[in-house]
């Protein structure tokens, strides 16, 4: 079972155990939609040619590879996260796309990030949010990494607040993302995205605490009936 408040290590240990399957799994259970809400995301962090952008909570790097085209030849791409096994498969994908000169897999806790402040044009984090042990000091690292002016594009699973996406959300969890899970024997890793979405603060919330962390303006973009969203934050 997973843990009720789960702590750092167990999070990461998470990630890496179900790191070679972490892609196959995520478009099988969003039927690809993932990727269209991750180019989204992408969008909104207003990465341009030229542009030095992170990452954050890179994972298996499905973010940080849609970053590089963005930032062209000339730009740089840093993708940060604490689960090793991750991001040797994302070294791997990016290698096999040709993006090794302008992309960097740095082993980092989102709590404290190893960059310089005022680092980076432009930052993108895809499920990694809701994951963090300390959500404001989360969204302070990733405000003192930013350049002034530069945005952050945050996507994440949500609490929905319509009852019918709460019972659609459920459903979801208990007969497709838990029942695969378990032919995968990975019942225990998935059985955390329930729990760990109840405790999730929702859209107007994020926004509260993303400008309690220093950005100056905050929008929340709801996808998907509420069940998704992109905290958008600018410096």
């Amino acid at each position: 079972m997973a843990q009720a408040n789960p702590d750092a290590t167990y999070i990461r240990d998470l990630f890496d155990r179900i790191a070679p399957v972490y892609d196959d799994l995520n478009q099988s259970l969003s039927l690809g939609l993932h990727k269209v809400w991750k180019q989204m995301t992408v969008d909104w962090a207003g990465a341009r040619p030229g542009m030095n952008v992170l990452d954050v909570c890179c994972g298996s790097g499905d973010l940080a590879l849609l970053l590089a085209p963005q930032v062209g030849p000339y730009g740089q791409v840093t993708g940060a996260d604490f689960a090793v096994e991750q991001l040797a498969i994302a070294a791997q994908r990016s290698a096999t796309k040709g993006y090794t000169a302008r992309t960097t897999w740095v082993e980092a806790d989102a709590l404290k990030l190893p960059f310089d402040a005022e680092q980076f044009d432009a930052l993108t984090m895809g499920y990694g949010l809701r994951n963090l042990i300390n959500i404001p000091q989360g969204l302070s690292e990733l405000h003192r990494v930013l350049k002034p002016g530069a945005k952050a594009a945050i996507l994440d699973f949500h609490r929905p607040q319509s009852a019918i996406a709460q019972q659609f959300q459920q459903w979801y969890l208990d007969t497709i993302v838990l029942p695969t899970a378990e032919r995968c024997g990975l019942t225990e890793e998935y059985a955390y995205i329930g729990p760990s979405v109840d405790r999730f603060p929702i859209g107007r919330e994020q926004i509260i605490l993303a400008k309690a962390a220093g950005f100056h303006q905050a929008v929340h973009y709801p996808l998907l009936g509420g069940m998704m969203g992109v905290l958008v934050a600018q410096k």
